[in-house]
């Protein structure tokens, strides 16, 4: 068997995907790649099978890591034989700044803010590093018999996504997020494969933050589109998440810039958010389980009904937004430095398998599902066997589906 790439040149590929997904030409350096033997035949069709580029250009990076301690430098040297060479020499210079880190941090960290707890980790990621799988498509089938009851999600882009990733900071009791950049390339390829338009920003300051919040806010585009994320990746304290200057932004004003009154292009259209970021201090120890059959039953919700009784119809200040927070109130979120933290890890796996049927919602708590079996290893320390939980706040009115893979044209005959 041949075995995987070594780690650095997997996260290297991680780290650049959505650019190779989007630039590479692919004919050409499959040859190469079959001439080599680093991939055969009957991949080589498998590949040339998915029809569009892009495609074929992600089929290939999923088989690359896992075709032996060379791939990589043959898939460089491919690169360049094939008039390339610019991203080979993204990918080289990526390899040159990552070969010392590889054994200088412990494994894990918490996300933290103000207060240092280093600590060794066994959690790994649970794609061994290769990234996030391929998006899995909507059947026509499934659509044509579920759009009704969930939100319009048809346009290309679906809508545009705000990634802000601070991983340095300029106070020295906000420690640097070593594996922050791996959630931001994991992120950053699931929205994408999910047909969002991505905005990034990285190591902001707070106030840099809110301007960036504001120009999302106002966008045109918006008035064309079905839907938006912001995803925000910081330390965090309970209602707040840093800017890289120390200073905090708080949440409930990062929901008001997406709110009805101050974003009227996105009435009545969800909009996702996602905060990996702690939410306090407290390390959660877990507890014992009971013996017995799990608990899985929750109370039910009354619902109000405020008549229809207006001439204009008005909406509430803030409604149609799902907010996912990497862990609960009060406690830390817990993050590997190498593979990125639990929640964005469990969270892109989910995405990717079960966005093609699945709504936003349910996903979430799968997501959740995932979180709590998860448990921290660090023997003789108060972090062995810590626990963290995941949750998420909606005011969402309809079922979300993400719809990936379904084209305008399909549609526009059976709605």
């Amino acid at each position: 068997m041949l075995g995987g790439m070594q780690d650095q040149h997997k996260n290297v590929l991680i780290g650049l995907r959505v650019k190779l997904i989007q630039e590479m030409e692919p004919d050409e350096i499959i040859e190469h790649l079959v001439a080599k033997k680093v991939l055969t035949p009957y991949m080589q069709e498998k590949i040339q099978s998915k029809g569009m580029s892009f495609r074929q250009n992600s089929a290939l990076l999923d088989l690359l890591p896992k075709r032996g301690p060379h791939a990589f430098s043959i898939f460089c040297t491919a690169l360049r034989d094939t008039n390339q060479e610019h991203l080979a020499e993204q990918l080289e210079q990526k390899v040159r700044k990552t070969e010392p880190e590889e054994t200088c941090f412990p494994l894990s960290v918490e996300e933290q803010g103000g207060v240092r707890h280093w600590r060794e980790s066994c959690e790994r990621c649970i794609d061994n590093g290769d990234g996030p799988a391929s998006v899995s498509p909507t059947t026509v089938g499934f659509y044509l018999s579920h759009y009704k009851q969930a939100y319009k999600m048809t346009t290309r882009p679906r809508g545009v996504c705000l990634l802000i990733s601070n991983v340095l900071f300029a106070t020295p009791d906000l420690d640097y997020r070593h594996g922050g950049d791996v959630d931001l390339n994991a992120l950053k390829l699931l929205f994408f494969q999910l047909n969002f338009r991505i905005c990034e920003r990285s190591n902001i300051t707070a106030q840099q933050m809110m301007s960036e919040l504001d120009l999302f806010s106002k966008l045109p585009e918006h008035s064309k589109m079905d839907s938006c994320i912001v995803a925000i990746l910081s330390h965090g304290v309970d209602g707040a998440v840093y800017g890289s200057d120390g200073k905090l932004v708080q949440l409930q004003d990062v929901f008001t810039k997406l709110d009805n009154a101050h974003c009227p292009n996105l009435q009545n259209k969800p909009k996702m958010i996602f905060i990996q970021a702690c939410r306090g201090d407290e390390t959660d120890q877990g507890v014992d389980q009971q013996d017995g059959r799990e608990q899985t039953g929750s109370p039910g919700c009354e619902q109000s009904d405020a008549g229809r009784e207006h001439r204009r119809v008005r909406l509430p200040t803030q409604s149609d937004m799902i907010c996912a927070y990497a862990c609960l109130k009060g406690t830390v979120s817990l993050r590997n430095t190498r593979h990125g933290s639990w929640f964005v890890q469990d969270l892109t796996d989910v995405f990717s398998k079960h966005a093609k049927d699945t709504h936003v919602a349910d996903m979430l708590v799968k997501v959740n599902a995932r979180i709590k079996r998860r448990e921290g290893h660090a023997p003789g320390t108060e972090y062995d066997r810590c626990k963290e939980m995941s949750e998420y706040n909606s005011t969402l009115c309809r079922d979300l589906y993400l719809f990936p893979g379904i084209p305008p044209s399909d549609l526009q005959s059976s709605t």
